[in-house]
């Protein structure tokens, strides 16, 4: 496919994609298929299709290649002779997940201050484990917003040419902003003018990067805006854009930004209702990353998850020793002082964004403190129905709107004839219970079936 995908703003025309269907091909089949031929057959379960219809009981899903061919059920459907089945009977079947904000360079880690003099030269140990974590967790697709440019670009390569599992990956680089600290320079580059805001931007669209990052929207001067935005339109590419408070979201939305992110992440006051209006207006979505906050309450509640044993298996040995040390006293992390404030009010904030008609991105932060890739995408979903959203929403905020932000909402999504084949079966029905989304039992990308 082209180096860079085309997007746009949820409220702008849908740019086509050329050769999207390679894009995210992370393994071969077992050998080359019959044109047309069915390859897979998704047998029984109940089917949530992702276009907020009445799901469809006893639903069989056929693939050939790389596409869904067709969607029926088992009265209707005869499997064709030679497809691999799997047997979804008792599950629920569902588009494969899009996490809209992670971070594949770091691993749950509590001190960032130790964390990247100690490994920002081993970021390519660390990332595919990132990637893998992600996978097997139904997360299909991913939109990385910060990390190193030449790792990113390394490791969205090789999971697209087949070389590494993981989802398929749409990834910023550094992020843009006014100041930086050292240790975080490498995917933090700062801004001084004009001139360098348009060759930086520049250096990233010419590198291959899908989406522009930018932090500190409202330091920035209107010159500097203005050159980013005019080179990431001129490219094709969206803004993703912090929102921290009020001034920050404007600043972003005044930009152009497509998405704003952590748009929970000061205490009162509230938003005021002019913020919210320009974001519903103008178009643009909300990663709100409650996870990344409120998973000190969640371990607060359950510490026994910082013991699971996906942690210890996924990560070398002393890797694991150190990052367990690094929380073992969630209490003590200067990452949480202030989120500790702010957490309370996280619902109320949430529905001025879900009642003022802005249009909600799952996005997790994942990575982060305590947030780890295996189960950030399901907690974030099971906080927002918590907060008042309906789960046939919420799903729709994982799967298919991510899909349109990128242009790409003929292609994934959703399942249905002519998309590709991203699929998960899940155990359990998450319009009952979004939390059994931990329980996804098979993992589909691209018509290739990794767990």
């Amino acid at each position: 496919m082209s180096r860079r995908l085309a997007v746009a703003s949820l409220v702008l025309p849908i740019v086509a994609v050329p050769g999207v269907a390679g894009q995210g091909r992370s393994a071969p089949t077992d050998g080359a298929s019959t044109p047309g031929a069915v390859t897979l057959a998704i047998v029984g379960g109940t089917l949530i299709d992702g276009n907020e219809g009445p799901p469809v009981q006893n639903a069989v899903v056929l693939v050939s290649g790389n596409r869904i061919t067709h969607v029926g059920t088992v009265d209707d459907t005869e499997i064709p002779p030679g497809a691999e089945v799997v047997d979804a009977n008792g599950r629920t079947v569902m588009p494969g997940l899009h996490d809209a904000h992670v971070h594949t360079m770091l691993v749950g880690h509590g001190d960032y201050d130790e964390y990247f003099p100690r490994y920002g030269e081993r970021l390519r140990e660390l990332m595919p484990i990132s990637a893998r974590e992600l996978l097997m967790a139904g997360v299909t697709s991913a939109r990385d917003l910060g990390a190193p440019l030449e790792d990113i670009l390394w490791l969205k390569r090789e999971i697209a040419e087949g070389r590494l599992p993981g989802p398929r990956m749409f990834v910023s680089g550094p992020f843009l902003q006014k100041t930086t600290g050292p240790t975080q320079a490498l995917f933090r580059w700062t801004i001084d003018g004009e001139e360098d805001a348009r060759a930086k931007t520049r250096r990233l669209v010419e590198a291959g990067v899908d989406v522009i990052k930018v932090i500190q929207a409202d330091r920035l001067t209107p010159e500097e805006r203005r050159a980013i935005s005019e080179e990431a339109r001129r490219a094709g590419l969206h803004i993703a854009a912090h929102g921290y408070d009020a001034e920050e979201l404007r600043a972003a939305v005044e930009m152009g930004a497509a998405t704003i992110e952590h748009v929970n992440a000061r205490p009162l006051p509230l938003y005021d209702e002019e913020s919210i209006r320009l974001m519903a207006t103008h178009g643009v979505a909300s990663c709100f990353t409650s996870v990344v906050s409120r998973i000190y309450n969640i371990t607060q509640d359950y510490p026994e998850r910082l013991d699971d044993p996906r942690l210890k298996a996924d990560l070398p040995p002393a890797i694991y020793e150190d990052v367990r040390a690094s929380i073992e006293h969630p209490e003590r992390l200067s990452y949480f002082d202030q989120k500790k404030a702010i957490n309370p009010w996280h619902a109320q904030k949430f529905r001025q964004l879900w009642e003022g008609g802005v249009t909600i991105l799952v996005g997790t932060d994942s990575g982060t403190p305590m947030n780890f890739h295996y189960e950030s995408t399901w907690q974030e979903m099971d906080l927002l129905v918590r907060y008042g959203m309906p789960p046939i929403k919420v799903i729709s905020a994982a799967t298919r709107l991510p899909a349109r932000l990128y242009g790409l909402g003929d292609e994934l999504g959703t399942v249905e004839p002519g998309r590709l084949a991203d699929i998960i079966v899940v155990d359990g029905n998450p319009l009952r219970d979004m939390s059994v989304l931990r329980n996804v039992v098979h993992v589909i990308k691209d018509g290739v079936r990794y767990k």
